[in-house]
C-alpha cells in the first residue's frame, strides 16, 4: 500500500470518460469520511489487516445481517497508506435499496457501528454517474511539522517533530520550483506508471509551533508528497538551496532527492470535483484552477 497515491485511469484499465452507474437494485451514495490513520494499514482492503475500506464494509453489513450483498465495496477519491490520516475523504458507495434507510438515518446508524478512529461526516444520494475516483479533478494533502526544540506529547502521531530551526522563506522559494506540470520521477518511490503530473499548489506556512505544507494536484505518485516534504525540510535546515530543488526535479533521479518523511504527519485534506458531476460547493484551493459553484 502506498501513501498519497491515487489510482489513475491508466492503472485501472477503465476509461473514466465512459458512463458509470450502480448495478440494478442499488443506490449510489456520496460520503465524506474522516479517520485517524494510526490504527489502519491504509484505505485499501488487505487480507488479514485492518483497513478503512473493510471497516466501513463491516459496519454496513452489521446493520443489515439479513440483507444479502448489502453493498459493493466503497470507492475512495484516493488511497492512503499506513499511518496517514484523512480529514475529509470523498467516497461513493453502491448500497442495496433493500436496506431501506433514509440518508439521515443511515449516517447515524453507520457511525454507531464504526470505531472511534473512523467517522462518516456526511452522506447523500449521489448522481448515478458520479464516481469518487474517476470524477475527481484534484486531490489535496497537508503535511504537518511540529517545529519546537522539545517534543509535544499531544502532537504525538499527528505531526513530525523537527527540533532544528527552519528557514521558512527558503522552503517557500524551493516549493515554487515544483509547482506546475513536470516529470516527478525524482520524488516517486517504486513507480511503474508514467511520472508526469501537475501540481497546482505547494505552500509552506507557519502557524505558531507548526509548519504546514499544503499541496493540491490532479493526482500524486507513490510517496511523492512525503519525498517532496523531506526534500524541502533539507532546504529549511540549510542542507540544500532553493535552486537545488529545481535541479533535483530535472534530474528525474530519486537518489538525488531527500528522504521520505514519516506518514503520521500526512493528512488527505480534500478532493475537488467539477460541478457537472458534483453539484453544490466545491473545495477551493488558492491558486488552483477550480472555482466555487
Amino acid at each position: 500500500m502506498h501513501p498519497e497515491s491515487s489510482l489513475s485511469a491508466e492503472s485501472s484499465g477503465r476509461d473514466p470518460r465512459l458512463p458509470y452507474a450502480p448495478p440494478p437494485g442499488h443506490v449510489r451514495y456520496r460520503l465524506e469520511a474522516q479517520w485517524d490513520g494510526a490504527g489502519f494499514v491504509g484505505w485499501q482492503s488487505q487480507p488479514g489487516q485492518r483497513s478503512v475500506q473493510d471497516t466501513l464494509q463491516a459496519a454496513l453489513e452489521g446493520l443489515a445481517p439479513n440483507v444479502p450483498a448489502v453493498a459493493l465495496r466503497p470507492v475512495a477519491a484516493g488511497r492512503t497508506d499506513t499511518g496517514v490520516h484523512a480529514e475529509s475523504m470523498t467516497l461513493h458507495w453502491d448500497i442495496s435499496d433493500n436496506l431501506k434507510l433514509a440518508p439521515e438515518r443511515l449516517i447515524r446508524a453507520l457511525n454507531g457501528q464504526l470505531p472511534p478512529d473512523l467517522s462518516v461526516l456526511d452522506l447523500k444520494v449521489a448522481a448515478t454517474d458520479f464516481h469518487a475516483r474517476y470524477s475527481c479533478v484534484g486531490r489535496s494533502y497537508v503535511y504537518r511539522v511540529l517545529n519546537t526544540p522539545q517534543r509535544r506529547p499531544l502532537w504525538q502521531g499527528r505531526a513530525l517533530h523537527v527540533p532544528q530551526p527552519l528557514n521558512l522563506e527558503a522552503m517557500q522559494q524551493a516549493a515554487q520550483r515544483l509547482v506546475g506540470d513536470h516529470d516527478f520521477a525524482a520524488f516517486a518511490t517504486r513507480e511503474e506508471r508514467q511520472t508526469q503530473r501537475t501540481l497546482y499548489r505547494l505552500d509552506v506556512q507557519r502557524h505558531s509551533e507548526l509548519v504546514e505544507f499544503h499541496l493540491h494536484g490532479e493526482s500524486f505518485l507513490r510517496q511523492m508528497v512525503r519525498c517532496m516534504v523531506g526534500t524541502l525540510l533539507l532546504v529549511g535546515r540549510g542542507e540544500l538551496g532553493p535552486d537545488d530543488v529545481g535541479d533535483i526535479l530535472a534530474s528525474k533521479n530519486r537518489a538525488q532527492a531527500g528522504p521520505n518523511v514519516s506518514p503520521h504527519g500526512l493528512y488527505f485534506s480534500g478532493a475537488s470535483y467539477p460541478a457537472a458531476v458534483f453539484p453544490g460547493p466545491v473545495a477551493i484551493f488558492p491558486g488552483s484552477v477550480f472555482e466555487e459553484v
